[in-house]
């Protein structure tokens, strides 16, 4: 059965950017706080999925749902901020893994910080259980739209 928003109620894409907007300005306002004001809320492309010991930026493209000339754009302006190196893949000569310097890895700890605190304060408000439950259904959704959009 389908279910259609009322027409004063707000639909997934507005809900959802609602939630990705007020995410990125507490976020990267408290990184600012924390020194890294340089960083922007299109740094998150790369930096939500930036692994410690580094990763393909063809796999940064991927996960993020980005074209790879934008990755590589915000790779080298994370790279001239100091928040990333290119080295080459052990595992393939050809290849370059994107990876964080010392830098890049305080700002993904300190943004694991961050985050991990606004997630309980949502999780303290509604309920551990409730919480979960929010995230497992909106993670479902988020992936099967994904699926879905991709089928095009």
């Amino acid at each position: 059965m389908a279910t259609h928003p009322e027409p004063d109620e707000p639909d997934l894409g507005v809900l959802s950017s609602l939630l990705l907007f007020a995410f990125q300005d507490e976020l990267f306002t408290k990184l600012a706080e924390r020194g890294f004001d340089d960083v922007r809320p299109r740094h998150g492309a790369v930096l939500a999925y930036l692994a410690p010991r580094g990763i393909r930026a063809t796999h940064l493209a991927l996960r993020s749902g980005q074209h790879k000339q934008i990755i590589g754009t915000l790779v080298d302006e994370l790279e001239t901020l100091g928040y990333l190196e290119r080295r080459p893949d052990p595992t393939d000569r050809r290849a370059k893994l994107v990876c964080p310097t010392e830098r890049g890895l305080a700002q993904m700890s300190a943004a694991r910080e961050i985050i991990t605190a606004l997630e309980s304060r949502h999780a303290e408000r509604l309920g551990d259980t409730k919480y979960r439950q929010f995230k497992q259904l909106f993670t479902d959704v988020a992936i099967h739209q994904r699926q879905w959009a991709t089928l095009d």
